[in-house]
């Protein structure tokens, strides 16, 4: 049978792929995983609202709900906008089945086949993923330690004009760890404002930062409404309940809503009423606090340990939050060819080399901190050492 032209230009995701490898391994150490760590996910506290929501409004949580959200989640989450700056209405909000859902609903409302779609380089695997169907053009602009360099950003914008779609994490970047500064940010907007572009603000690890003054989203000064900022519950709450939302201007938001009645009528409704009735019984801000002393912890053993027993000739970055430090290589080494020999050690990681929306950079790894515990981070990080320094 025949199939799309765009299947052709999908590709496996290279975490999951390097996930398949580390499951073959026994008790294989893994830094690869970008899941939050399995000591938050409140199993009981989850089976209590589930019983509660069941017993009291069973039919509802069972039923089909509204396309745009479960109102009372939608209020929610209307609060917590507003305690970060943003005026937010709830026809400001669309509920989606994750933000990798809202990244997908961003492109497929923003992009033709051909245009041209902006990320930082590199960026998260999972959105150049989501949009490599809608045939466009995803090119990357390379970032230093206060984000994406608005020079090479603006010499691009001049030159292309099938630009269409600027996406950013500006928080703790998915693969870096990076976050932008506040001038960097100021001058995006400036710059999407003059070449009349959407900024996608992508924030899934806002919430988990362990140190320095938080900077306002892109969205806080958002005057022209032309950014599009995406929140989840996933890497706070539960990850798999895959709740997360889009709030954006109200014109956008109606247009979303048709998207999303299109793609699959309406996000799990019993899941919508579990992260609500959570809100309703307990604080969603000390369960952050839990998580940010935890991944701190965690943090500061794994960049101890690399700067211990990790060749000088690597470096890596400081994420002042969220979940990953981000490694280059010495040039000319590949991460892709150092995984077999990882696993050799029992431990896994993921080559960077994909999170580019170009081909190369093939001599830089994410490693993931939140999952593994405190002693595996240490044996893992040992291992990775005798490896490197072997190899380097």
């Amino acid at each position: 049978m025949k199939l799309s032209s765009r299947i052709d230009v999908m590709k496996p995701s290279a975490i999951r792929e390097a996930g398949k490898l580390i499951a073959a391994k026994e008790n294989c150490i893994s830094f690869a995983a970008g899941l939050p760590s399995p000591d938050f996910i409140p199993v009981d506290i989850v089976k209590e609202v589930t019983n509660k929501i069941l017993s009291e409004n069973g039919i509802q949580a069972l039923q089909y709900g509204p396309t745009k959200g479960h109102e009372p989640l939608l209020r929610k989450i209307q609060e917590r906008m507003a305690g970060k700056d943003m005026k937010c209405g709830i026809e400001n909000l669309q509920i989606t089945t994750g933000s990798q859902q809202a990244i997908s609903f961003s492109a497929m409302l923003f992009i033709d086949k051909g245009d041209t779609l902006i990320t930082e380089n590199p960026s998260y695997l999972g959105a150049l993923a989501s949009f490599a169907p809608f045939e466009c053009n995803v090119k990357g602009v390379d970032a230093d330690e206060h984000g994406m360099k608005m020079d090479e950003l603006e010499a691009l914008l001049e030159s292309d004009p099938k630009a269409k779609m600027i996406y950013v994490v500006p928080n703790f970047s998915n693969p870096t760890g990076k976050t932008w500064s506040l001038e960097r940010r100021k001058k995006l907007y400036e710059l999407a404002s003059k070449y009349d572009l959407p900024i996608i603000e992508d924030d899934p690890y806002g919430e988990i930062r362990f140190e320095g003054e938080v900077v306002p989203s892109i969205k806080s000064f958002d005057v022209e409404e032309r950014v599009v900022y995406l929140g989840s519950f996933s890497k706070i709450f539960c990850a798999g309940l895959r709740v997360g939302w889009i709030m954006a201007n109200p014109d956008l938001i109606n247009k979303y809503e048709m998207i999303k009645q299109g793609a699959d009528l309406q996000s799990n409704q019993l899941a919508q009423m579990q992260v609500e009735e959570y809100l309703n019984q307990y604080d969603l801000d000390e369960q952050v606090k839990f998580i940010i002393e935890s991944y701190k912890a965690k943090r500061d053993l794994m960049c101890n340990l690399i700067d211990e027993h990790f060749p000088e000739s690597i470096k890596r970055t400081h994420p002042e939050g969220g979940m990953f430090v981000w490694l280059e290589l010495p040039e000319g080494a590949d991460a892709t060819a150092l995984l077999p020999k990882a696993l050799e050690k029992n431990v896994g990681f993921v080559p960077g080399g994909p999170f580019f929306p170009g081909t190369g950079n093939d001599n830089t790894i994410r490693l993931n901190f939140s999952t593994m515990a405190p002693d595996k981070i240490e044996e893992g990080i040992i291992k990775l050492g005798e490896l490197f320094r072997d190899e380097f």
